[in-house]
């Protein structure tokens, strides 16, 4: 996951740090459909940037989709879901349309000589600097803990021959069918650029389930269905049965996100109101309803069958089904469950030339936030949720590592595993 960028100072930079932390898990919109028709991929290249390249990147390259069915998407008033630093700078503005995408290129993109290329996606509120190649551009806290490495994945594969690039996308919180067409774009490009005909594609979060729908041709009419170019898929700490943190230790989350409570969390909440410091505040605006996060309806799913809610919290049973608490109120999980498309992901199945891999945390310890306590997790997705198969018709096995959710892709357990799957034959 990944945020703003955060100066150390003041109570509400810890905020900032916590939404550094969260976002990942935040992710979806309006419901699906699969489309007969094919319609190719079109990106056009707008700008190249060679010089002046933090995080030790080679080359950056500004895309766009021509298709004119990637708009515009709306970013909340307050800036926290603006792009910063040197991500503005490449987009040429802090609000992209999410028809443009960076491609980021590693040091030995042209010259290493494995010969399947690797495109790194990153989640919710990340970019490809944090995410891959320094998990300490935000500073302290943003990758899960007190101090982070100032490397990570991307030096590691390019270190081991590999080609790597790295997606950013125009918009924090985007909706899942703009990432999954802006992923088959970047793949595009890629094969261009390298003459490979598959790419290995690993994912975080987020992008994982996005990723996860472009090969199983989860789309909207004018979307681009799977083209039989990518060789296999990693997911970290994917929700691929879904994901209710938010609804169930609401009340912690929602105040994380409130201007009038203190909150910087660029994601939604559970609540249409809430009292904070005595004064009622209300906001639909930071709800699953709102446009400022049109990605975040599609993962949803209940788990309160399977792990029993957490009846000490604060408007416990109000947040999870809907009402009016004592300090807060908001429609509940179900009102959105029709907008989920975690059961239709599922059910879509993936292609069997995919090789699909799981890697999962189990260490419920990210500094700053609520971690998901009431059943094995990551601090953000249950354990039973990254490791579910149900669809994946070729999985080339899964990994439960000591790591939380933010932790997965820059500790070396995880960097080591996931090399070690690309390399398998």
């Amino acid at each position: 996951m990944k945020m703003q960028h955060c100066s150390i100072v003041q109570p509400e930079v810890k905020m900032c740090f916590i939404n550094k932390l969260i976002s990942f898990v935040l992710c979806s919109i309006l419901m699906c459909s699969v489309s007969s028709s094919y319609v190719a991929a079109n990106p056009v290249h707008e700008a190249s940037f060679t010089t002046g390249i933090s995080n030790g990147w080679n080359r950056v390259e500004r895309w766009r989709d021509t298709s004119g069915n990637l708009s515009a998407e709306d970013f909340p008033t307050d800036g926290r879901g603006d792009q910063t630093g040197q991500r503005a700078t490449f987009f040429g503005t802090s609000k992209p349309s999410s028809a443009r995408f960076l491609l980021y290129h590693a040091p030995g993109w042209s010259s290493n000589t494995k010969s399947v290329p690797v495109l790194l996606v990153h989640g919710a509120n990340q970019d490809a600097d944090i995410a891959w190649a320094n998990p300490n551009d935000a500073g302290g806290y943003g990758c899960g803990q007190q101090t982070c490495p100032s490397t990570g994945l991307m030096q590691s594969l390019a270190a081991d021959n590999f080609k790597v690039f790295a997606l950013s996308l125009a918009h924090k919180n985007g909706d899942g069918y703009f990432w999954a067409e802006q992923i088959a774009n970047a793949i595009t490009v890629i094969k261009t650029k390298t003459g490979a005909s598959k790419v290995d594609v690993i994912t975080w979060s987020k992008s994982a389930f996005n990723a996860r729908m472009y090969i199983s041709s989860v789309t909207r009419p004018w979307g681009t269905r799977y083209r039989g170019d990518v060789r296999r898929l990693i997911m970290l700490g994917a929700p691929n049965n879904g994901i209710d943190w938010s609804f169930r230790h609401g009340w912690t989350h929602t105040f994380a996100v409130y201007p009038g409570c203190g909150g910087v969390i660029n994601g939604p909440t559970a609540h249409t109101s809430i009292m904070c410091y005595g004064v009622w505040n209300t906001g639909p605006q930071w709800s699953y309803a709102s446009s400022f996060f049109p990605g975040s309806v599609q993962m949803l799913k209940r788990w309160d069958a399977t792990y029993p809610l957490p009846s000490y919290e604060q408007d416990w049973y109000t947040t999870y089904y809907g009402g009016q608490g004592f300090y807060s109120g908001g429609q509940g999980i179900q009102a959105f469950m029709h907008l989920s498309l975690v059961d239709q992901l599922r059910a879509a199945g993936t292609p069997a030339d995919v090789r699909v891999h799981n890697l999962c945390g189990d260490r419920a310890n990210i500094a700053l936030i609520h971690n998901e306590h009431t059943g094995p997790s990551d601090g953000v997705v249950f354990v039973a949720s990254c490791n579910d198969s149900t669809g994946i018709s070729n999985h080339g096995g899964s990994a439960v590592l000591y790591l939380n959710h933010l932790a997965l892709g820059w500790q070396s357990s995880g960097m080591t595993q996931i090399r070690n799957w690309l390399n398998a034959i």
